[in-house]
């Protein structure tokens, strides 16, 4: 054996097995080949776990922690409150950041906002969020969502991957892992990161959320781009045809499968599927983002930005187009909801940039017959203290990270519409009823797709992986239609 047989041999242990004539080698690659090749036929799945409801999801997701006092959870009792300190039997001891530790005092800061009722569900919605209180009977809010991450970091890549410790794959790998694609000419799992409009800085997002992890590397998501070209080179550089571009790949595909009958490793394959997933993705994906073709009736639904690359509004028109090309999974990022000051002047720009079009989003599907099998779904990493931080008055505050509960929404996909689930105290401070793990989230999420979050399972370092962990998790039944 020369020495570049030597190093490809060691190189992985799916190689080693590859290259193991008998035994328990030879029978673990045909399980790693069997498998592998079941996922890129469709998804590792060969038959539903519960009757599904949905095709596909939309994940609008409010980097920063939005304020489920100013927006969703209304505490009237909160007013007679302003300034008193906050009762330690409230707190509990409770884990603080870095941010307020060392305030003196954690004062009650009311929100300055309204709450009135709205649609035959009588639920109560912020004055903030005018367009979203008008669909308030199409969407199911859950108002007891927890986690135990109380740093963004972590607690993004908490809700997303199920672990706080990066490096595992995302809800959109796992469900492109498990259900397959039902588009062949864009991917499975597809990711758009928005404008904000408060004028301040904003936590990063790294493409580790929505990384494939240990998932073959086919199940990441691919990231559209505001600027340039949709995704990186897309566009064949200048002197460069089609047909030669198609010449070029026969060519490198025809090395990767001699290079994977030698060294039976996956990824070789999953490298040969993802090339050509590029080249047909050379004229659907600037199909996709042409919007030249929607009614005026539709961009005015979505408000004046929707014309704008970038922005939320024109990155919800494209998750309606992406649904109607049974796109699995979209994934819309929007930052600068980090609010610890100034929260009364930051919180309105941000649900202008969001109110209109997450409404027009759902409408749409509504209206095209997309939204009974589309499961769309709003919230942040965690929720806001009720306690001031900075300066507090009644006219402007701020507040700091709050883990043990905030709000979020969902909608279409089997969730019964006109609904809240849960509740917390009066300072909306501690969940009271019916807590909601980010873990059930998740099952919930999963099971509308047909799937027990339980058998959804990747073997990884020994383990059988999942994206709920080994602690307990459960649906969210009251929600669902």
């Amino acid at each position: 054996m020369n020495t570049i047989d030597r190093i490809n041999f060691l190189r992985s242990r799916r190689q080693f097995f590859g290259r193991a004539a008998t035994g328990l080698g030879a029978a673990a690659l045909a399980s790693l080949l069997q498998r592998d090749a079941i996922a890129a036929s469709g998804g590792m799945l060969s038959n539903f776990h519960v009757a599904p409801k949905a095709k596909r999801a939309i994940w609008l997701f409010m980097s920063g922690a939005p304020s489920q006092l100013d927006m969703w959870d209304y505490k009237p009792q909160m007013q007679e409150r302003f300034d008193e300190d906050l009762p330690d039997s409230v707190r509990n001891g409770q884990r603080l950041t870095g941010m307020t530790a060392r305030q003196k005092r954690f004062p009650v800061a009311p929100t300055k906002y309204e709450f009135h009722r709205h649609g035959q569900s009588g639920i109560h919605v912020s004055e903030v969020l005018p367009y979203t209180a008008k669909m308030i009977d199409d969407i199911a809010v859950v108002k007891s969502l927890n986690t135990e991450a109380i740093n963004h970091d972590p607690a993004i890549t908490y809700i997303q991957t199920g672990n706080q410790v990066p490096g595992l794959p995302c809800l959109g790998s796992w469900l492109s892992y498990g259900l397959g694609s039902t588009n062949e000419n864009l991917p499975t799992f597809m990711v758009l990161n928005s404008t904000w409009s408060a004028k301040r800085d904003a936590q990063a997002l790294y493409a580790r959320l929505w990384g494939s992890g240990f998932l073959p590397s086919e199940h990441q998501g691919v990231a559209l781009r505001s600027q340039g070209d949709p995704v990186l080179y897309l566009s064949n550089p200048p002197g460069v045809s089609g047909g030669l571009r198609r010449q070029m790949l026969n060519g490198v595909n025809a090395m990767n499968r001699r290079h994977f009958q030698r060294l039976g490793d996956p990824e070789t394959e999953a490298r040969i599927s993802q090339y050509e997933m590029a080249f047909r993705m050379q004229s659907s994906v600037p199909e996709l983002v042409d919007i030249s073709n929607e009614s005026d009736a539709t961009l005015k639904m979505y408000g004046p930005d929707v014309t704008t690359p970038g922005t939320f509004a024109y990155n919800c028109l494209l998750a309606r187009r992406m649904a109607e090309k049974n796109v699995r999974y979209t994934q819309i990022f929007h930052r600068g909801w980090d609010q610890h000051g100034n929260l009364t002047v930051d919180l309105p720009l941000q649900v202008g940039d969001i109110d209109q079009p997450c409404y027009a989003l759902v409408q749409d599907l509504k209206q095209r017959g997309l939204l009974d099998d589309t499961l769309v779904i709003w919230a942040g990493e965690f929720g806001r203290t009720a306690y001031g931080q900075g300066r507090l008055t009644r006219e402007n505050y701020g507040r700091d990270h709050h883990p043990r509960c905030f709000s979020g929404w969902l909608a279409g996909g089997g969730i019964k519409g006109g609904t809240t689930y849960g509740a917390t105290d009066d300072y909306g401070y501690n969940v009271v009823e019916n807590p909601v793990h980010i873990r059930d989230l998740n099952a919930t999420i999963l099971n509308q797709f047909g799937i027990d979050h339980e058998r959804l399972s990747y073997r990884f370092q020994g383990l059988d992986q999942r994206l709920t962990g080994v602690e307990e998790a459960r649906v969210i039944k009251d929600i669902l239609a």
